[in-house]
């Protein structure tokens, strides 16, 4: 069970706030809750789509959509047995037996079956495309199709628990483990519905192009999410929790799913209040119980009465630079890794309070697809050398000998972030003697894509530009998100050498082979800048007087990780 494998802790502060905690219910229903405010973006249900992924579904619905495996707070993967087991079948080809758990149904009464993995599969596979002007066009709009691409087949009889997945021959993907994951495995039994068809492996295995496009339309729209406009029907719910509702005034609200099959939900409602609000009036309320958000992201947030710690993230704050416009010639983009200050901002904004986990967070980081903590990751960072940052002579000089011109440079973030809003500023001031104009681009509807539609010329945001919790030990997004076509790589990076590293490092046991292909990846990434790499993102993460069962998760699945055994002790 899933509970098992967890360790609890009780935390306790002043009595002061335990009955605000009760605040986080809509006018509708008194029902006690737990308000938790996490600076995720609520803008698709679809975890696996570049919309859900870029906005971190995966932070809000794991608990909700579950799925064969969940990111731990320590970032590893985590079988979640509750949804079904999954383990590798001995012999030349990979093979992986998937299997539902009997009981598991959703929400709608509908039962789980293998169906759901043939349509994550054919979503994320990149197999199905229409022709383009410039090629085929992929019909689904994958946040990325690493691991799922090297899938040869799903077998899969619709209706059935039971999955064989066996992959392409030649090839090995030693994380399988985040594949079919929380937040990620949908509901294709709703697709079939919204599409007219009995189910929708019959149609994915005999190719029709018009029901196919049809099913990756739902897919890559029917779950948007928009405040007061749900059609619940659509969302039905694989886990504990299911949703009630979804405003602006009363945020999303998450109750017990009476489906559920699984330990009964401690807590039977959670308030969760998304990137957008209001979260230092919402502490003056007495509205949260959990708070997980970047650190100093949220200007005037008190969080007195609150067991409160700042701790190095998972995620890798960074730059995200455009390929083309702007940043189109590679020297424009090296003068503005010379005259960003990154030793400056890890100083100012990216030391976290408490002492660094085997090196995560210990400085700025000096790798784009390594993360600190990694035994790979001081021979790999050599190359970080020459981009120290701050050297607005050496900028002004790499502009000259390119005849540049002075460009300007218009960074987007989703605001408000108090902390987004400095780095910018900060850099700014180091850029400016250089000729170099920074603008602040923030805006409280920007997402990642407006630097694909051009509107910006970077990103600023955690790993793969996600503007809340992100990251894992795996660091699948994070190589996701400079591969051709990912839908996660929104600056439109295209490297032949990168892509194939990335492919071979998916399967290579040997530490050796591993370290030179890293060593390379690194390198080349410092030669190239599709981003430039800041520090480890700092998350403030605050329980608040009688929650028992919190346990802090600077990952791309957030604190409420495990929101299910929350206990808000009165």
């Amino acid at each position: 069970m899933r509970r098992g494998t967890i360790r609890l802790i009780t935390v306790v502060a002043t009595a002061a706030v335990a009955t605000g905690l009760m605040a986080g219910c809509s006018s509708k229903n008194q029902v006690p809750s737990i308000g938790y405010a996490v600076d995720a973006a609520v803008a698709s249900y679809n975890g696996g789509s570049t919309l859900g992924a870029s906005s971190g579904s995966a932070a809000v619905f794991g608990r909700v959509l579950t799925g064969f495996f969940y990111t731990g707070p320590d970032g590893q993967q985590v079988a979640d047995t509750d949804a079904g087991t999954a383990k590798e079948v001995p012999g030349e080809t990979q093979t992986v037996q998937y299997r539902l758990n009997p009981d598991g149904v959703y929400s709608d009464g509908v039962a789980t079956s293998c169906d759901d993995l043939v349509l994550a599969w054919a979503a994320r596979s990149g197999r199905f495309t229409r022709p383009g002007d410039r090629g085929p066009v992929p019909l689904f709009d994958a946040a990325s199709t690493v691991g799922y691409e090297d899938i040869e087949r799903v077998d899969c009889q619709p209706g059935s628990k039971d999955a064989t997945v066996v992959f392409r021959p030649g090839r090995h993907y030693l994380p399988w483990r985040t594949l079919f994951t929380a937040a990620e495995l949908m509901p294709a039994h709703v697709v079939a519905q919204a599409v007219g068809l009995p189910n929708v492996v019959n149609a994915l295995q005999t190719g029709d192009g018009a029901v196919l496009g049809r099913i990756a339309d739902f897919w890559n729209s029917g779950w948007t999410m928009k405040p007061g406009s749900l059609e619940l029907t659509k969302f039905p719910s694989s886990g504990p929790y299911r949703i009630e509702s979804f405003s602006a005034s009363d945020g999303l609200v998450l109750v017990a799913n009476e489906k559920w099959w699984g330990a009964v939900p401690a807590t039977s409602r959670i308030v969760v209040w998304p990137k957008g609000t209001d979260y230092a009036a919402k502490a003056k309320e007495n509205a949260l119980g959990v708070v997980d958000v970047g650190a100093g992201s949220v200007a005037d947030l008190s969080l007195d009465g609150f067991d409160e710690q700042t701790i190095a993230g998972r995620g890798a704050e960074q730059l995200v630079l455009g390929t083309a416009g702007v940043f189109g010639p590679l020297e424009v983009r090296r003068a503005f890794a010379q005259c960003v200050p990154r030793q400056a901002l890890f100083d100012t904004l990216g030391k976290a309070g408490e002492p660094p986990k085997s090196g995560l967070g210990a400085g700025p980081l000096n790798a784009h697809v390594v993360q600190q903590d990694s035994l790979y990751y001081p021979a790999v960072i050599g190359a970080a050398d020459q981009y120290k940052g701050a050297d607005a002579a050496a900028a002004t000089a790499t502009l000259a000998s390119a005849k540049a011109g002075q460009p300007t440079i218009r960074i987007g973030y989703q605001a408000p972030d108090a902390r987004r809003a400095k780095t910018v500023a900060i850099i700014a001031e180091s850029c400016r003697g250089a000729g170099i104009t920074v603008v602040d681009a923030g805006a409280p509807d920007f997402t990642p894509v407006k630097l694909a539609e051009g509107a910006v010329d970077a990103v600023l945001g955690s790993t793969a530009s996600v503007p809340g919790p992100a990251g894992s030990a795996t660091g699948v997004a994070a190589f996701a998100a400079l591969r051709a076509g990912s839908g996660l790589d929104v600056g439109g990076f295209a490297n032949g050498r990168y892509d194939a590293i990335t492919d071979q490092l998916a399967g290579e046991a040997d530490s050796t082979a591993t370290l030179n292909l890293l060593t390379e990846a690194e390198n080349l990434l410092w030669a190239q800048l599709p981003s430039i790499p800041l520090f480890a993102t700092p998350r403030t993460i605050a329980f608040g007087a009688g929650m028992q069962n919190g346990i802090a998760g600077p990952t791309q699945a957030g604190t409420g990780w495990n929101m299910d055994r929350w206990v808000l002790q009165r």
